[in-house]
């Protein structure tokens, strides 16, 4: 039995979409303490851009498949597998695997104690959104100072991460400020729950956020651009408040760090860098944070977005739409 698979970056230049291949592989060998998955949805991030790319940190052996979100039910449990039975509905993310990367594939192996098991009431294409929001809660209650966040401002509130954000902020009680391109996603990003929307091409964005907080400012700013405008959001933060950087796709800023930062010693305001790697040796604080999230979406409290959907076999299509830009919310494959 064999099963389809993208197995990516195998001839044309890694840094273009013609560099997934969609391609017919064995069926993963199934060890005494693994389970086998027969997907039902992929989830494409970031991530999976950067392994395309080569460029990954944490990047796996080529050829590598690039996906790293799978949701689906069980087809086989190990010999020595206890708790897990056929027919079972779980996640996957490669957070919670040896290396990154392997998990757009029709059928996927993995160690049985890496999945979760979803409720039924959980659908598979939203559960494999569930890894921004599983980003986004380490970023809002673990990034900040020892006063507790009542305010945020998220750059790029549209994004995948970003309505995670808006909706987790929202949830933790959080006046969300969100910051946007186009009117379209002005109008997304206020259904997601932003209290207040600023268009960062037009208007002045820290002007703007100490407009909408009464002169306070607010106790986050979460960014994944950096760039030139990184320095500018200290004049956008309360009393204690924190910048989080979660990615620099803009570049890093050239100005000194610590003239910046005593330019605002009335406010003691803080810079803390983020990436989700800081679990990748804390399985019980990534998981926990994985069982909030799932708990939180079968209960209804947050509304993952799907942008679009693509059948497997559509890897470069989807894989271009995430190059774009373009997207609201997140891009989800099916099997084919």
């Amino acid at each position: 039995m064999r099963s389809r698979s993208d197995e990516g970056c195998t001839g044309a230049s890694p840094w273009r979409s013609e560099a997934l291949d969609y391609v017919e592989v064995p069926m993963p060998a199934l060890g005494e303490r693994d389970v086998l998955i027969r997907a039902q949805a992929f989830g494409v991030g970031q991530p999976d851009k950067l392994i395309r790319s080569g460029v990954y940190k944490w990047m796996p052996p080529l050829p590598a498949n690039p996906g790293n979100d799978v949701a689906g039910i069980l087809e086989a449990v190990g010999a020595q597998v206890s708790g897990l039975a056929v027919g079972q509905r779980v996640l996957l993310s490669a957070r919670d695997l040896a290396q990154r990367g392997g998990c757009y594939a029709e059928y996927v192996a993995a160690p049985a104690d890496a999945v979760h098991v979803l409720p039924e009431n959980v659908a598979f294409e939203e559960a494999v959104c569930l890894p921004n929001y599983q980003v986004a809660w380490a970023l809002l209650h673990n990034c900040g100072s020892a006063t507790p966040p009542h305010s945020a401002l998220v750059i790029g509130a549209a994004g995948g991460v970003g309505t995670s954000l808006v909706q987790l902020a929202k949830l933790a009680g959080m006046k969300v400020i969100g910051t946007v391109s186009t009117p379209e996603k002005a109008t997304f990003a206020r259904k997601m729950g932003a209290d207040e929307i600023i268009h960062y091409r037009d208007e002045d964005v820290v002007a703007r956020t100490r407009a909408l907080t009464g002169g306070r400012g607010v106790s986050l700013v979460l960014d994944h651009v950096c760039g030139p405008e990184f320095y500018s959001y200290l004049g956008a933060l309360d009393k204690w408040g924190t910048i989080v950087s979660y990615n620099a796709f803009a570049g890093l800023p050239t100005e000194n760090l610590m003239g910046e930062m005593r330019k605002y010693l009335d406010i003691c305001p803080a810079i803390r860098c983020f990436s989700f790697h800081i679990y990748d040796n804390d399985r019980a604080g990534r998981r926990d944070i994985m069982r909030k999230v799932i708990g939180y979406l079968a209960d209804g409290a947050i509304c993952p977005s799907i942008f679009k959907r693509l059948k497997l076999s559509e890897v470069r299509a989807a894989h271009e739409l995430l190059d774009s830009g373009a997207a609201f919310g997140k891009i989800v494959m099916t099997p084919d």
